[in-house]
């Protein structure tokens, strides 16, 4: 399950894990003009973690899902 708001400067999807125990904490992703967060909360340490990906890698990260395991390297196009 996922929701999607709109706020001032981003859109936030939260990620909900469903099904069979044990279920992963919340994912929420915070997708910016210049960057992309994703924050999960740690129950082991009671920590918040949090992770930016810039606009690049998380265009590699949407290529490499629809590829087998290997090294790549995209070819820049001219809006990138």
């Amino acid at each position: 399950m996922f929701s999607i708001e709109h706020e001032f400067d981003s859109t936030v999807i939260t990620l909900v894990d469903e099904g069979p125990a044990p279920l992963g904490e919340d994912v929420i992703i915070n997708a910016f003009e210049e960057c992309v967060t994703l924050t999960q909360h740690d129950p082991r340490t009671d920590r918040t973690q949090t992770i930016t990906l810039s606009l690049t890698q998380l265009h590699d990260l949407a290529a490499a899902l629809d590829l087998p395991e290997g090294v790549y390297q995209r070819a820049r196009g001219r809006n990138e």
